[in-house]
């Protein structure tokens, strides 16, 4: 069986608030740097999420936006390939459209009213 690591390095400051956050996976054969990460777990003896979030102090408000609307747009094309609930993904798109027109990131789509 092939196994792959994915290890995530926090290098805080004296106020354990994130500075860095590395990242490499086996199979990459690299290491990288990100500013922020959302893990989510699923624990199916407690039946419910775990998560971790992350973000380090250098992160601009307008990146965590990008960041958050690319995850809302991801988490609807997962639920989609792996639930086939097609509709529901289309509603989740819908609301990262309503999201990203919240926080201007993109433009309000028109009406053809």
């Amino acid at each position: 069986m092939k196994k792959s690591d994915i290890k995530f390095t926090v290098t805080l400051d004296e106020n354990n608030l994130p500075e860095k956050i590395d990242w490499s996976a086996t199979d990459a054969g690299e290491k990288s740097e990100c500013k922020s990460v959302m893990i989510a777990l699923w624990d199916a003896k407690e039946n419910n999420t775990l998560r971790i979030d992350l973000w380090t102090k250098d992160m601009m408000v307008d990146e965590m936006k990008h960041f958050f609307h690319q995850n809302l747009l991801s988490m609807a094309d997962t639920l989609e390939r792996a639930t086939g609930e097609t509709e529901a993904a289309k509603e989740m798109r819908g609301f990262a459209q309503h999201f990203g027109e919240k926080v201007k990131l993109i433009e309000k789509k028109q009406s053809n009213n």
